[in-house]
């Protein structure tokens, strides 16, 4: 069955992440990057639809396996506490950027949108890498990506 997102959840579609957050998160990850932060907002969203508890939800993540775009992981993992040592994270190789959240019978799927990977991987300098961030910021999650909600 497919769920319609409720108003509190299109609310945090658009909700900004915090200063903090963003910064504990590089603090982990080592580096600011635009991957990084579009796993940090889509972990903050499924957070906000599924709940946030670090031992029912489960994450896969589908993208290439080396970085740039696995830096998306770190920020998944930092926002939903889903970690490798707890085994409720994969990463599986693939040519997009998608991650599923499951918690429970409840199943959300984010995919990246096919422009903003392309114009990602054209981003070649720390300005333009900024610029992106900053934009990325700004976005509410369903311009970013396509949003599905199931539950089973």
């Amino acid at each position: 069955m497919v769920v319609s997102l409720s108003e509190s959840v299109r609310f945090a579609l658009t909700n900004p992440v915090s200063k903090k957050i963003i910064d504990d998160a590089v603090s982990f990850h080592g580096h600011l990057g635009p991957f990084l932060i579009l796993g940090l907002k889509a972990g903050l969203f499924a957070n906000e639809v599924l709940g946030k508890d670090c031992f029912k939800t489960r994450a896969i993540i589908e993208t290439e396996i080396t970085p740039p775009c696995s830096c998306f992981v770190d920020g998944v993992q930092f926002a939903t506490g889903c970690t490798m040592g707890k085994g409720n994270i994969e990463l599986r190789r693939g040519s997009s950027l998608t991650v599923l959240f499951m918690k429970d019978d409840d199943h959300l799927t984010l995919c990246l949108k096919e422009d903003i990977l392309k114009n990602l991987k054209g981003v070649s300098s720390r300005k333009e890498s900024e610029k992106t961030i900053l934009n990325f910021l700004s976005k509410p999650i369903q311009e970013l990506f396509n949003v599905r909600r199931r539950r089973y």
